[in-house]
């Protein structure tokens, strides 16, 4: 069977909120384009995961007259609430006053980004996107002078020696003049992009995440839909930078996260039980109890800002939204900032395509989304370089006093693989066993995330050294990815005698943490066969 190819105008990878958007306001400049956008999920928004507190603007200006009626948009921020863990039984509320600007949330609502984007997708098959889930990119094409002309699927029906299966189906490839990269955080594709097109030339590193988050139905008088708890402090401790959420939306049901930055420092450091070790404070139990956890999930966040921003154009093509780095870590949002990429990206593609003279740093540099990632420019650098207690007093000194005025840029040029300290007993972190009442071990946890691979393929988590992970990273860090990784899918074992690095490949949530934290960067992730992964819908 021979691979089949076919052309449009624009081909789009990733079906979360800047493909979307970039699709939608394509088809809204020019009915006349041929779009295509490609969703490794088994549907659109299945692979969608965040907090989320979403700041609607955006979305309102994408489509003036339905986005009012849009059914994810009807529990708006009725209160917000910060408070300081200082211990696993202490907090400290923070006034209103103290509180970053960035931190308000009025006007917001709390939504599931999943149900979101399948909202959107509807609008974009209604304009006339054409729109096929369960199909990942596996490469970019290229031309002889180098402009990447599209991207090529991946062969369905192999199994894990590489040998076709009676299901086998080829990949295709499809042509586009233009290629738009809107995968996410650590996008597989975007970052062969950005290495061979140079586009962090000039920028720091970037910086990651890892985002928790679980729903649970909750039955009791603590519930109030609207509210919007976020913490800082407990348990994350020195050497370890984030926040913890708590957000009441509808149907008695409450979201509750923790966001570990991935810079931290000791390899002995597990940030799945740092999660189910936050939901015991009394700040959080206080709405879990007598509850059911529901959902659970985890996802990289990319949250370097605009001085780890990519350059997003290319010859060919774009990177946009959390693939190329547009989260305002300020906000903890980067939702509405993706949207407005994928409209910046719609925008210069309908003029390059139209031959119009155009350059994209101008158009972005003019734009609403430039200047509100500028002001909030230092706010990661600042946590990072000087630690969470003076870190947190600069923000608020520059948030709230110079109003993000300060004529300065703070960089932190670290990269977040490079921050682990080496194994030492005196780093050795005990963490008590679940309870399953509030803390959960990582089998069951899986479980309610839905997530399915087909088990007989190729393992889409390759290891350029097979011997590193003992060789190296055991001796040196007692291999972290033992425990960095929130699913379980790397653990060694004893194999005749011998100590063993076990793939579990089944197990991957697609949260890319191992991508980026591994302190060899030996660990590259790929798409698995089509649909596989975890399934947030209504997460």
């Amino acid at each position: 069977m021979e691979r089949e190819s076919i052309e449009y105008d624009v081909v789009i990878v990733g079906g979360g909120p800047s493909g979307l958007a970039s699709a939608c306001k394509l088809k809204q400049l020019n009915p006349n384009l041929s779009v295509c956008l490609l969703e490794k999920g088994s549907e659109i928004g299945s692979h969608i995961l965040s907090g989320a507190v979403f700041e609607p603007k955006t979305l309102f200006d994408l489509f003036p007259d339905d986005a009012k009626d849009c059914p994810t948009l009807k529990t708006p921020v009725a209160k917000d609430d910060l408070f300081w863990l200082t211990g696993e039984n202490k907090s400290i509320k923070v006034p209103s006053w103290l509180m970053p600007k960035s931190l308000h949330n009025k006007g917001n609502y709390i939504i599931s980004l999943g149900e979101l984007c399948q909202w959107i997708s509807e609008k974009a098959m209604e304009l006339g996107v054409d729109i096929f889930p369960g199909f990942p990119a596996q490469s970019y094409l290229k031309d002889e002078s180098g402009r990447v002309i599209g991207i090529s699927t991946g062969d369905m029906g192999i199994d894990k020696e590489g040998n076709q299966k009676g299901t086998y189906t080829p990949g295709m490839d499809i042509l586009a003049k233009q290629t738009i990269f809107a995968e996410g955080a650590r996008g597989h594709l975007g970052k062969q992009l950005i290495r061979e097109f140079n586009l962090d030339e000039g920028k720091t590193p970037q910086h990651f995440a890892i985002g928790f988050k679980e729903v649970w139905e909750v039955d009791n008088d603590n519930h109030s839909p609207g509210d919007v708890v976020h913490t800082m402090g407990w348990p994350l401790n020195e050497g370890t930078t984030g926040g913890g959420f708590l957000y009441h939306f509808d149907n008695k049901r409450v979201a509750v996260g923790l966001i570990i930055d991935l810079n931290y420092t000791n390899p002995s450091h597990s940030p799945f039980q740092e999660f189910q070790q936050f939901k015991k404070h009394p700040k959080i139990k206080q709405f879990l109890d007598s509850g059911k956890r529901v959902s659970y999930g985890a996802r990289a966040i990319t949250k370097g800002g605009i001085n780890s921003l990519v350059k997003m154009d290319f010859n060919g093509g774009m990177i946009i939204g959390c693939d190329a780095g547009t989260l305002n870590p300020s906000k903890i949002k980067g939702s509405h900032c993706a949207l407005q990429s994928g409209i910046l990206a719609a925008e210069y593609i309908h003029k390059i395509l139209n031959e119009e003279i155009c350059d994209f740093d101008d158009l972005f540099k003019g734009s609403s989304l430039y200047q509100e990632l500028y002001k909030s420019r230092n706010f990661s650098a600042a946590m990072h370089k000087f630690g969470f207690y003076v870190g947190a007093a600069y923000n608020f000194i520059e948030s709230n006093i110079f109003r993000n005025a300060l004529p300065f840029t703070i960089k932190d040029e670290q990269r977040d693989c490079d921050s682990l300290n080496l194994n030492n007993p005196l780093y050795a972190k005990e963490y008590p066993a679940p309870d399953n009442v509030l803390s959960f071990d990582i089998t069951s946890s899986l479980f309610l995330s839905g997530t399915n691979h087909e088990e007989d393929q190729p393992v889409h988590l390759k290891l350029t050294d097979p011997s590193i992970p003992l060789t190296r990273n055991k001796e040196l860090f007692d291999e972290p990815a033992q425990r960095y990784c929130p699913a379980g899918v790397y653990e060694i074992i004893d194999k005749e005698g011998e100590d063993y690095f076990q793939i579990n490949a089944q197990n991957c949530l697609h949260c890319k943490t191992c991508d980026i934290k591994d302190p060899s960067q030996n660990i590259n992730w790929t798409p698995p066969e089509g649909g596989g992964g975890p399934n947030y819908i209504g997460m």
